[in-house]
């Protein structure tokens, strides 16, 4: 296997978004992204960096991306969050997302992070196997709870 795992760099944003939005695609969620390259480059370098992103590279195309960002557990302590992890589909099944979980773990473990954890959706069974067959626990017994942009204003509304 010829790749690189490495750190992300600015320039890479462009790429990494097309990585996104190929996720995106795959959930059934095409229109869903609305963050921008610039989004990415302020948040993930900027002044108050909001994530660490590492990429998998192949003959010097981005073929994978694992983001990640910090978190606090009241019961563990400090943990990171694994928001995506994603190849592209061309190169699924050959070990990079083995190598970026690598990656992940690594780093969380440089950071004496509690807890690694992330979502999976419920009918993405390959994800699901992989996840599991790495040694994490999916807890099915969950669920996502979330207010997007719109749930947000309407309970601010709802309070003033």
């Amino acid at each position: 296997m010829n790749h690189l795992i490495r750190e992300a760099k600015e320039g890479d944003m462009g790429q990494v978004l097309a990585l996104v939005q190929e996720l995106a695609d795959f959930e059934k969620e095409s229109n869903a992204v609305e963050v921008t390259k610039a989004d990415l480059i302020k948040d993930g370098f900027g002044d108050k960096k909001l994530f660490h992103c590492f990429v998998a590279e192949k003959n010097d195309k981005i073929v994978g991306i694992a983001l990640v960002y910090p978190r606090y557990s009241t019961w563990k302590g400090p943990v990171i969050h694994l928001e995506d992890l994603i190849v592209s589909e061309a190169m699924r099944g050959s070990g990079l997302g083995t190598a970026l979980l690598d990656q992940v773990v690594k780093y969380g473990h440089t950071l004496g992070v509690k807890r690694i954890s992330w979502e999976v959706l419920d009918w993405n069974e390959p994800a699901i196997k992989f996840y599991e067959k790495q040694g994490a626990n999916v807890m099915r017994d969950w669920d996502v709870v979330q207010l997007d942009e719109k749930g947000i204003k309407k309970y601010i509304d709802s309070i003033q």
